[in-house]
């Protein structure tokens, strides 16, 4: 198997001085529910500071109200749901209009499970015309269906802690641990995704190239950093970056923006809603 190891971080195209809100990207969101509305405001704003143009979070529509209040910067998109506060059958079609008009688009964080959920999570992952991220929930729903993998009709970045590539590669946490970087290419390569395998020393690869990420630190161990990397990650790709080199550099600015927040804030005070507010440090350490 060859093994490329890229170290060079990629930068995003130049910002025209004459540039607009839609020359920057329009970006989806599929995210939230009962209970994880957090994880929506997450990703939402992890876009945002990710310099995405326009930023929609789809949400359940009982969801929709605080998750709205949570930052006045995104739009929002209410997705019908069933009586009981499940999604309703006609929450994937919504979505799937909406991807028409977008150039990136993130699913899972915070999305919960659902027979209609991981039907829709399924159908935006084969069919949604975009390169998509896919996270949180929706891998899941991915790994009780893989033979879906490899359908894709457009990039998928899957971004698993290690727990989650367990589930969808069939390995053990012990394989995994023993050869992060041979698993992460052999599960990329065979089903021509890119893997982002999170964890200290996060891998990224598509399969034949592979880049080991050194920023971030303990402190981000905690609950919604991975829903702000989501959100940075697809705000990145609607900018016009390739998904291999989108996967590289969110990586990078999410990890940097943990370390400089924990310089402040310590490792222990660190939270997730901090990492948005230090993305704007860490971008300017590599431009």
């Amino acid at each position: 198997m060859v093994r490329k190891q890229i170290d060079q971080i990629p930068s995003l195209p130049p910002r025209p001085v004459d540039g607009h809100k839609g020359t920057f990207g329009r970006v989806l969101l599929v995210a939230g529910s009962w209970g994880m509305t957090g994880a929506a405001i997450l990703s939402g704003r992890g876009a945002l500071r990710g310099g995405a143009g326009l930023v929609y979070v789809a949400t359940p529509h009982s969801c929709l109200p605080v998750v709205a209040a949570g930052e006045p910067c995104y739009l929002t998109v209410s997705l019908p749901e069933e009586r009981g506060g499940e999604l309703s059958e006609q929450a994937a079609p919504l979505v799937m209009q909406k991807l028409q008009l977008m150039q990136a688009a993130g699913i899972g964080p915070g999305l919960g499970r659902s027979v209609v959920g991981d039907e829709m999570v399924l159908d935006v992952f084969v069919h949604a015309p975009v390169s998509c991220v896919i996270d949180a929930d929706a891998l899941n729903a991915l790994a009780d269906h893989p033979d879906r993998l490899g359908q894709q009709q457009a990039p998928r970045i899957l971004t698993p802690h290690p727990g989650e590539f367990s589930r969808l590669s069939g390995r053990t946490m012990q394989q995994i641990s023993a050869d992060r970087v041979g698993v992460a290419i052999e599960f990329a390569r065979q089903h021509n995704v890119v893997v982002v395998l999170k964890g200290a020393g996060t891998v990224v690869t598509d399969g034949t190239r592979y880049y080991v990420n050194t920023t971030g630190n303990s402190g981000m161990a905690t609950g919604g950093s991975g829903d702000v990397l989501t959100g940075l990650l697809t705000a990145i790709l609607a900018q016009g970056l390739p998904p291999f080199e989108a996967a590289q550099l969110a990586t990078y600015l999410h990890g940097l923006a943990g370390d400089c927040a924990a310089r402040e804030l310590t490792q222990p005070g660190l939270i997730a809603s901090d990492l948005p507010d230090y993305l704007p440090r860490a971008w300017a350490a590599v431009q």
